[in-house]
């Protein structure tokens, strides 16, 4: 569904985001503009009253902090994390509240949440996104989402704050069923560009003509979009790190072997990244991959 303008008066929520990294702190901007944004926490305070500051917000200093908000969302890097904040969240919020987790964790890491905060009778959504940095930037992400119909239109305008695309995908997990297929197509295609890259270079190719050539036929891609050139010239600055990357990967092999589905380009991408990190590369981008496509390791 594509993303509604909607005024603050209209909807009169007040909303909090846990979790201010790459994709984080975007989003949160984003909250702020549409005039819902009313507390920021992170787990380095320091990042949390920087931009509480800079939006004229506040900063939680503990869960206490989200006690008025009737929509909490965040974005955080393990399950652990996810599970941490929304059980000091469960006792603060008051009922009728929603938690809405943007973080990619496992599909049990959000049912157990879902059935933690229930108990309180606060409302959950898992809804991983997709759309890199850029997106986050940009509000142009999209969002799939997991969860009681009427619970997600509760927390609609917060997303759609920040979403190009808004999707409910089915019952609670299945915002992150749907993230790990996003996460398989993510990791073959990254494997795909990075050798094909690498094999242009070793047959001196003009990356200027090669590109534009590509991204006009059959083989165009975001990845190859975004991050072709930029791979070319060594610049592996992160949108999405490549530890992260591992991370998610390895949370979908566990889904994709449960599924009974056989795991190939996932195993392949498990073992890559996972070289990747022990050639020093975990805080680059994912398309650091092309440096093991332009000279395995023996």
């Amino acid at each position: 569904m594509e993303r509604m303008s909607m005024s603050t008066e209209s909807h009169g929520l007040k909303a909090g985001f846990i979790g201010l990294g790459a994709m984080g702190g975007p989003m949160a901007r984003h909250l702020h503009a549409a005039g819902l944004l009313a507390v920021v926490g992170n787990r380095t305070q320091s990042k949390a009253d920087a931009l509480a500051a800079d939006l004229g917000v506040r900063a939680a200093r503990s869960a206490d902090n989200f006690a008025d908000c009737d929509v909490v969302a965040m974005c955080v890097s393990l399950d652990a994390d996810v599970l941490e904040n929304a059980t000091a969240l469960a006792a603060v919020l008051r009922r009728g509240a929603v938690v809405v987790d943007h973080s990619t964790v496992s599909v049990q890491t959000a049912q157990r949440v879902a059935a933690l905060l229930a108990a309180e009778g606060i409302g959950f959504i898992d809804a991983p996104v997709s759309g890199g940095v850029e997106g986050a930037r940009n509000g142009k992400l999209s969002v799939m989402a997991g969860g009681d119909a009427a619970v997600l239109e509760q927390a609609r305008p917060v997303l759609e704050a920040y979403a190009a695309r808004l999707a409910h995908m089915g019952d609670t997990g299945a915002g992150q069923a749907t993230k790990a297929v996003n996460q398989v197509l993510v990791a073959g295609i990254n494997e795909a560009v990075c050798e094909g890259l690498a094999l242009g270079e070793k047959l001196g190719l003009d990356a200027d003509r090669l590109l534009p050539t590509l991204m006009a036929g059959a083989a165009g891609n975001w990845f190859l979009d975004k991050r072709g050139e930029t791979m070319l010239r060594d610049a592996f600055a992160p949108g999405f790190k490549s530890a992260h990357m591992l991370k998610d990967l390895r949370i979908v092999q566990g889904i994709a072997r449960g599924a009974g589905i056989r795991t190939t380009v996932i195993d392949q991408a498990v073992a890559d990244y996972n070289e990747l990190l022990e050639r020093g590369h975990g805080e680059s981008d994912t398309s650091a991959l092309i440096v093991l496509k332009r000279k395995p390791q023996a």
